[in-house]
């Protein structure tokens, strides 16, 4: 794989905001660790919506590749 270790992949990110939210969730977290899991958790939420932004980009242009040759083809017949 071409990922180095430091990067995690979409799905570890999203497992990570459910522990986060598990242990929010919980009221068993000191407040200064509630504070630290709480911004941990929205760097992560932004990184998550980035990845399925680019993702869903990515998507609209291969529909709008098939699209187009399909198009193409059936301007040839």
């Amino acid at each position: 794989m071409s990922k180095t270790k430091s990067t995690k992949s979409f799905e570890d990110k999203l497992k990570r905001l459910e522990q986060i939210s598990e242990m929010l969730e919980s009221g068993e977290v000191q407040l200064e660790e509630s504070i630290s899991l709480f911004e941990e958790g929205i760097k992560l939420s932004k990184e998550c919506l980035t990845i399925l932004e680019n993702a869903e980009l990515k998507i609209t242009q291969l529909k709008k590749e098939v699209s187009n040759k399909s198009t193409d083809e059936g301007e040839d017949e």
